[in-house]
């Protein structure tokens, strides 16, 4: 997966460093963390966009039987069932240890400390931390060597 045209297709705006954003990126990613094909990972992503289940909290309302649901509509379906888990895990998980992706990211203070900080994440492994990587590191770690220097 080439992130930046992903980014891009799915009208992400990284550069604005929003949360909402930063969470949007961080949950196409964990749709496309599986082994699925692209445009299946894009439309399953697309439908959580519509139903606004685009933070944390959103997706913990919604319940597994919610997400379980907009998967299988996506044609998210081989893996439905272990996904609508892992987004609950996930979203939890945040929640209890960050607050918010923001939170998150804001506490790692290098790449390499934020790959590990999502690893230690149930469900994330290093595929899934180099997919989010590979397009917040150059926005979020440069602008924040950006601000210190002012």
């Amino acid at each position: 997966m080439q992130q930046p045209r992903v980014v891009a297709e799915l009208e992400i705006d990284l550069a604005s460093r929003k949360e909402e954003e930063l969470f949007k990126w961080f949950l196409a990613c964990l749709l496309f963390g599986k082994p699925i094909q692209q445009d299946i990972a894009e439309r399953a992503y697309l439908e959580f966009v519509r139903a606004g289940l685009v933070r944390p909290d959103a997706i913990i309302r919604a319940g597994w039987n919610e997400l379980r649901r907009l998967l299988d509509q996506a044609h998210y379906v081989r893996y439905d069932f272990s996904t609508a888990t892992k987004l609950l895990d996930v979203a939890r998980e945040l929640k209890q240890r960050y607050g918010t992706i923001t939170g998150l990211l804001n506490q790692a203070r290098t790449r390499k400390e934020l790959s590990c900080r999502l690893q230690e994440f149930r469900h994330i492994g290093p595929v899934t931390a180099r997919i989010f990587l590979q397009a917040v590191g150059p926005v979020w770690y440069r602008s924040r060597a950006a601000l210190r220097r002012k």
